[in-house]
């Protein structure tokens, strides 16, 4: 600073002592003349390094002025601000073109939206499934352009936990999975991910699965016919023949079991099969519950039944029976002989919580997030003696999904095992 000072007061004094010199010997019209051609030329300088200043604002790619006097510095650093910024440009631009290659190359589309949900930015992907264009829509509400009622109602409920599936979202028979991330304040990052192929190799194999189990009813059905006729024939007197004819109708009987659970399976996941939404008596049906559980139990066990709150639940009354029953047939099988089994269901504030309790075996903390799969089993044996077909826990969480509610497990080795399915207050009746 003291530089400056010292470089911009150098003329003006040299000028002035050179005037007063002047003055002294010539009189006071030259030294005025001298001191005012002087700061003229000055004014002159400063006005012809403003005017080269100006030129280059108008044109910032040009190359910075050279300037004079004092102006020759300040050109000088603004050579070197203008080059380190056009350099941290050049790396911004780079490192820009970097991400959108990368983001180009992901499998999956990517939304950038801002805290109301407008589009800050997209990858060429997720313009091919939103049919985006990102210099056209840059600004726009995201809903305004994808505007299918389902994607609509997820983006409003603010919970992300779950991927949204949205089919038919571009064209027939596109079907994407929705994810959504927050991020900084507010903003979230929208992922698409084509998931047609997947969605089309799942409904085949769901067919499957329905159409062998029908091709295998009817055979069944008439297998054990055959087997209860023969088991009843007064002459059949050889003891190896009625264990084999009980053994056959066992297994039929299983076999029996494990289609209808299949058929149940399949019918619960197919899309195409929307949920009723009759008005249950909760209180009647886990009564008929508790004496079909005590009628399988045969005396073993004690079953308990208490209920607190409202006792209505808007559903499909078929499905719900079928969950709740599964629940309570699974703690018997799993409990022993003289157990208690607690039937448990609760509604406070329209939050309705359907629990069964058990003083049964437990099962490992490592087995529960496994337990809803279809046919896994923690102790295989132990499920064939049972009579178990392996598909109950996963029935009862494909209901609790189309009911919105949720199926908790809760256990401890050796001291038994809470199964809770939890309903949204939509789903409680007053």
């Amino acid at each position: 600073m003291f530089d400056f000072w010292q470089r911009a007061l150098v003329f003006p004094l040299i000028l002035l002592a050179l005037s007063f010199l002047l003055w002294g010997v010539a009189g006071a019209l030259p030294a005025a003349l001298l001191f005012s051609s002087g700061i003229l030329l000055r004014l002159i300088s400063h006005l012809r390094n403003l005017s080269d200043l100006q030129r280059w604002l108008d044109a910032p790619d040009s190359s910075v002025p050279d300037g004079t006097g004092l102006w020759e510095d300040a050109f000088s650093r603004l050579n070197k601000m203008t080059r380190k910024q056009r350099k941290e440009r050049e790396q911004h631009a780079a490192a820009l073109l970097q991400l959108e290659q990368a983001t180009a190359a992901l499998p999956d589309g990517v939304v950038i939206l801002d805290a109301t949900d407008r589009i800050e930015w997209c990858n060429r992907l997720a313009e091919q499934h939103f049919g985006l264009d990102v210099m056209r829509d840059t600004g726009q509400q995201i809903t305004y352009l994808a505007r299918q009622p389902e994607f609509v109602q997820y983006l409003a409920m603010r919970s992300f936990v779950e991927p949204l599936v949205l089919r038919d979202a571009r064209q027939e028979g596109l079907v994407l999975s929705i994810n959504l991330i927050s991020y900084g304040k507010g903003k979230h990052l929208l992922i698409s991910s084509n998931i047609t192929q997947r969605e089309r190799m799942e409904t085949m194999r769901r067919d499957f699965v329905a159409n062998v189990s029908h091709e295998l009813r009817t055979p069944l059905t008439v297998v054990n016919g055959f087997v209860e006729t023969m088991h009843d024939m007064p002459h059949l007197e050889n003891e190896m023949a009625r264990r084999a004819l009980n053994l056959m109708g066992d297994q039929t009987v299983r076999m029996e079991s494990l289609v209808d659970d299949l058929l149940a399976l399949s019918r619960l996941e197919n899309d195409q099969n929307p949920v009723r939404e009759d008005r249950v008596d909760v209180a009647v049906m886990l009564s008929d519950i508790q004496r079909e559980g005590e009628a399988v139990s045969q005396g073993k066990h004690t079953i308990h039944l208490n209920m607190e709150g409202a006792t209505h639940l808007k559903g499909s009354a078929e499905e719900l029976r079928s969950a709740f029953l599964n629940l309570l047939t699974n703690a018997i099988r799993y409990t022993p002989n003289g157990g208690d089994i607690w039937m448990l269901w609760t509604n406070t504030q329209g939050h309705a919580q359907f629990a069964v309790k058990d003083s049964g075996i437990g099962i490992a903390a490592h087995h529960i997030p496994r337990l809803t799969e279809r046919f896994y089993r923690v102790d295989r044996s132990r499920s064939r003696e049972t009579g178990g077909t392996g598909l109950g826990l996963a029935i009862v969480k494909h209901i609790a999904i189309r009911h919105q509610a949720t199926l908790d497990i809760a256990s401890e080795e050796g001291k038994g095992s809470t199964f809770m399915l939890q309903f949204p207050a939509t789903r409680s009746v007053g």
